[in-house]
């Protein structure tokens, strides 16, 4: 058994100390730094009548000077930098610009709007990009058709890269080369004495007929509070000194079919499923505070915004869980130094987006490009919702992590990515539990990462059942 956190004192190791005779010995769980770094995802006044272009100015005004800077560094520090107002025919310079991919299988409300008169429907897609998708790139004033050695496929909408080449005289810009920012400056990740780990667990998908995703969570909960196991293995979960919950805590059965497509207002049955959904969630919360800080993530299908950034869940819907300091509602995207270990990540809905509109197919790679490109979400507002800002861009990555990770990810990876400075990044996508009945465990001290695996299954000649936990 784990003893109750309010008797737990700021810095304190792992311990074992015998307890009052006929109980086993009490285990001390390590406690860590943390401060949560989410501040510029919150939202304060919420004004939406502003127009999205502003966004895309205001990255482009950002991130300009990196680029000019990285691209000084590839092609030589005298390599002409150009606007395209004063571009000239045959002239060989570097343009910093947003990039615009027109699509002809890109979904339109206007092609909605066929379909309700009856029109030929789209037909559902995996993937939006065929061959006759054009690349363009926009600056402050102007924009031009980009061909040559770049490709399209793997490019998505409002990223900001430099290119080198010349404008032809059909009027497009043939490009030889291109350049991203690249990862930003990393802080020195601090020299841990003992193993401490991080537990991220993604799409729990409360609220669907899943029985099996109901049980695999239970013994997760059961591990991480101590419930489970010999002492050995009750003195190694004591080392879980943190719980991330990253997003889709709800099943999307708790939503309407066409929730994410058209207008709806909530009806007794998806609105009783949310209920007890968040009832469950509740419980599940409840115990697991008791015993280890827990941050909890909105994802696509939770009760808040469904624009990115994402605000946290209202402490209202957590009545037990609520009285208890260790539970942190965080926003998504989400950002938090854990004992001076930088973590940055989302619920997924930024992977997803740029899987569904470029060739990319692993959610690993997609991670990558995202870092290389200094942005979380390059498809917003484009094609993934997001607020309106307007005078700077939260997502632009000005600092780079140690740990990135996204949520909701068809299945469990990682790797370790490096800088041209030296960064070292452990890139981490997260698996949904409720399909897969898996979570991670991060190990601070080493920022190794590996699955642990929560399954039950039944023999088919007995009603008897068997249940496995694997590292």
């Amino acid at each position: 058994m784990f003893s109750d956190l309010s008797a737990q004192r700021e810095g304190s190791s792992l311990l074992c100390r015998p307890a009052s005779e006929g109980q086993g010995p009490v285990f001390e769980r390590v406690q860590l730094a943390y401060t949560s770094r989410s501040e510029r995802f919150g939202l304060g006044e919420r004004n939406f009548n502003r127009q999205y272009a502003h966004i895309y100015a205001a990255r482009l005004m950002q991130m300009s000077p990196l680029l000019a800077e990285r691209a000084q560094q590839k092609w030589g520090a005298d390599v002409c930098i150009q606007k395209l107002c004063d571009l000239k025919t045959g002239e060989q310079c570097c343009i910093v610009g947003t990039l615009f991919k027109h699509m002809e299988l890109q979904p339109s409300i206007l092609k909605e709007i066929s379909e309700e008169h009856n029109l030929l429907p789209q037909p559902a897609r995996d993937k939006y990009i065929c061959d006759t998708d054009e690349l363009i790139l926009e600056d402050e004033l102007q924009r031009i058709k980009l061909e040559g050695n770049i490709d399209k496929d793997k490019c998505v909408t409002g990223s900001v890269i430099a290119i080198y080449g010349a404008e032809k005289n059909d009027g497009k810009f043939t490009v030889e080369d291109f350049c991203t920012a690249d990862l930003p400056l990393q802080k020195t990740r601090p020299t841990l004495d003992c193993d401490k780990f991080v537990l991220l667990a993604s799409g729990l998908g409360l609220g669907s007929s899943n029985a099996d995703s109901m049980l695999g969570l239970q013994l997760l909960v059961d591990m991480v509070t101590g419930q489970l196991g010999d002492q050995g293995e009750q003195s190694g979960a004591a080392t879980v000194s943190r719980v991330l919950l990253v997003g889709n805590l709800l099943s999307q059965s708790t939503q309407e079919k066409e929730a994410s497509t058209k207008a709806k207002y909530l009806t007794k049955k998806n609105q009783a499923g949310s209920v007890e959904a968040m009832r469950l969630l509740d419980e599940l919360l409840h115990q697991l505070v008791a015993s280890v800080p827990v941050d909890v993530m909105p994802g696509q299908y939770d009760p808040t915004n469904y624009t990115l950034p994402q605000q946290p869940l209202h402490r209202c819907m957590f009545p037990l869980s609520n009285v208890y300091p260790t539970l942190q509602l965080a926003s998504n995207p989400y950002q938090a130094d854990v004992d001076g270990v930088r973590f940055l990540g989302t619920s997924g809905q930024n992977v997803s987006d740029i899987h569904k509109y470029s060739s990319m197919e692993s959610h690993l790679d997609i991670l990558e490009a995202t870092l290389r490109l200094r942005h979380l979400a390059p498809t917003a507002p484009d094609t993934l919702g997001c607020y309106p800002f307007y005078q700077k861009d939260p997502f632009i990555i000005e600092e780079c992590p140690h740990v990135y990770f996204s949520g909701s990810a068809p299945s469990f990876d990682y790797r370790v990515l490096t800088g041209p400075e030296g960064q070292e990044v452990l890139l981490v996508t997260v698996p949904e539990f409720s399909s897969t009945q898996m979570a991670c465990l991060i190990n601070l001290r080493t920022l190794k990462c590996e699955p642990i695996s929560f399954s039950a299954f039944s023999g088919d000649d007995d009603d008897e059942s068997e249940m496995n936990i694997s590292h």
